[in-house]
């Protein structure tokens, strides 16, 4: 007689299978889950003693560069008629002008002048050293009235450009702004009358447009400078001028006061005609 297995031993070592089966993955999801949590604390750990050790990175304050000395910088000081460079003179500074006005001027091979630019205090001087090649300067920037002005190396120029974004591009803005207006002086003088060009030279000077609220009084300036920036002699310059303050668009004593008036002859073409012509050049 065949013996018969026991029915309930079958059945308690199936149920102990089933167990064994069915804990594991538990035992595996459990072990996970603690080694999980200790990474997780290391990292922690990690991360707080890397915060603890790693110094904080310096706010960089670009008025703050400008408006102070420190290394490669300094700040510099002119009279009037004093310059800041000289056309040929090596170009191996920027300059930024924090107080007064200036020109910049450049002279031919035969010794004839014109002023190609008007500066104030905001303004860059000097900016085409930064170009890759270090070279001569191409022109000749000269203070107007008294200023103060911070003179910084080309060598530490680039590299505040290079490790600070909020400064280099506080300079691109500048430069941009630069090249607008120089494309403007451009297309104002191939086709615009030298009367016109008068008018708007004046209000730039007064910064007409710009924001803020202008200044009515503009700095000291001669009708020989204008007569160069706007290509015409002085004597054109002193009819235009009196012409103006007949027409109450400025008044001329001393000081130039520049009214908002004159902003019709640029906008709006609303210069009243003249008895004489005014030259296309």
């Amino acid at each position: 007689m065949k013996h018969m297995p026991n029915t309930g031993q079958m059945t308690s070592s199936r149920c102990n299978t089933v167990r064994r089966v069915t804990r594991q993955p538990l035992i595996e999801l459990r072990r996970c889950r603690v080694e999980f949590a200790a990474l997780i604390c290391r990292r922690c750990v990690q991360e707080e003693a890397f915060a603890m050790v790693e110094p904080k990175k310096s706010e960089f304050d670009a008025a703050t560069f400008l408006m102070n000395t420190g290394l490669g910088r300094r700040i510099v000081q002119l009279a009037p008629k004093e310059a800041f460079f000289t056309q040929g003179d090596p170009a191996d500074s920027v300059f930024y002008l924090q107080k007064g006005s200036a020109k910049v001027t450049v002279v031919s091979p035969t010794g004839k002048e014109a002023t190609i630019a008007l500066l104030s205090a905001g303004d860059f001087v000097g900016e085409s050293a930064l170009a890759a090649a270090p070279g001569l300067r191409l022109a000749t920037a000269t203070a107007t009235s008294a200023c103060t002005a911070i003179k910084i190396k080309r060598e530490e120029m680039i590299r505040v450009m290079h490790e600070e974004h909020d400064f280099s591009d506080m300079f691109l803005k500048f430069l941009l702004a630069r090249s607008m207006r120089v494309q403007a002086d451009l297309v104002d003088q191939l086709f615009n009358s030298s009367e016109k060009r008068l008018a708007r030279v004046l209000l730039l000077m007064a910064e007409f447009g710009q924001p803020g609220e202008p200044e009515t009084l503009i700095p000291k300036i001669s009708q020989e400078t204008l007569a160069e920036m706007i290509g015409t002699t002085r004597s054109r310059v002193s009819y235009f001028m009196n012409r103006f303050r007949q027409l109450g668009f400025i008044e001329y004593d001393g000081r130039i006061r520049i009214h908002k008036s004159l902003l019709n002859v640029v906008l709006h073409d609303q210069l009243p005609d003249a008895d004489d012509t005014t030259e296309a050049s």
